[in-house]
C-alpha cells in the first residue's frame, strides 16, 4: 500500500484531500508546515509528497529546494493556488514532478498520484474498468454496454470511472459531489441526480442502483 505526504495548511483542503486518497487505498498523513514536510519526506517512508506552496515557516519551494538538495528522490506533487507560468515553471524546474493549480477536482488530482507512482515502481495501471457487461476505456474515454459503444461527456465519464473503480460499493451525494466536482461543491446541489439520469439513459436505468437515502452504486 502507498504511503502519501499531504503537506497542506488550509484544513479544509488537507482533510479533503486526505480522506479522497484514505478511500482509494492509499495510507496518508498530514503535516502542516514546511519543517514538517521536509522532515517527514526525508525519513524514506513516503512514496509521494503532495505539496502546497503556501505554507508556514518554510514554503514550499524552499521544502523543494531542500529535498532535492538533500538528494530525496520522492516524487512531489505540487497543489497551489499560484497558477502562473512562472510559478509553474520554477516549481518544476525546482524538482517536482507534477504541477495541479487550485481550484482542482480530486479525480484530477487522483489521476496525476496514480501515474507519478506508477513511474516510480513500475506497477500496471488497468486501463480498462468493467462491472458485468459495463465497461470503460480509460484511453478513449468511451463505455461499452455488452456490445453497444456509447460517448460520454468528460463529466459523465469521471462520474462513470468513479463508479466502476469502486463496484457495488454505495456512494453518497456528498462523496460523489466532492470527488466529481471538487472540494467547492455545494453540499445541496442536486447536480448528481442529474448525470446519474443523464447516464442512466446511456448506459441503461438497471446499471445504477438507487439505494434510498444512501446514494447509488454499480454493480450491485
Amino acid at each position: 500500500m502507498n504511503r502519501i505526504l499531504i503537506a497542506e495548511d488550509e484544513e479544509r483542503i488537507a482533510s479533503f484531500v486526505r480522506k479522497g486518497l484514505s478511500a482509494n487505498g492509499f495510507t496518508t498523513t498530514v503535516v502542516a508546515d514546511g519543517r514538517g514536510a521536509v522532515d517527514h519526506a526525508s525519513s524514506g517512508g513516503f512514496d509521494l509528497l503532495v505539496l502546497d506552496l503556501g505554507l508556514p515557516d518554510m514554503d514550499g519551494f524552499t521544502v523543494l529546494r531542500t529535498l532535492r538538495a538533500a538528494h530525496v528522490a520522492i516524487p512531489v506533487i505540487i497543489l497551489t493556488a499560484r497558477d502562473s507560468v512562472r510559478d509553474t515553471v520554477a516549481g518544476l524546474e525546482g524538482g517536482a514532478d507534477d504541477y495541479v493549480t487550485k481550484p482542482f477536482r480530486f479525480e484530477e488530482l487522483l489521476a496525476r498520484v496514480r501515474l507519478r507512482l506508477r513511474g516510480a515502481d513500475h506497477t500496471a495501471e488497468p486501463t480498462v474498468l468493467s462491472a458485468g457487461e459495463l465497461s470503460l476505456d480509460l484511453r478513449t474515454r468511451r463505455a461499452r454496454v455488452a456490445d453497444r459503444t456509447v460517448d460520454l461527456t468528460a463529466r459523465e465519464f469521471t462520474l462513470l470511472e468513479l463508479f466502476l473503480r469502486h463496484p457495488g460499493q454505495v456512494l453518497s451525494r456528498e462523496q460523489i459531489l466532492s470527488h466529481v466536482w471538487g472540494y467547492d461543491f455545494d453540499p445541496g446541489s442536486n447536480i448528481v441526480d442529474v448525470y446519474v439520469r443523464a447516464l442512466r439513459r446511456k448506459l441503461g436505468a438497471e446499471r445504477i442502483a438507487t439505494v434510498r437515502g444512501m446514494g447509488y452504486a454499480v454493480g450491485r
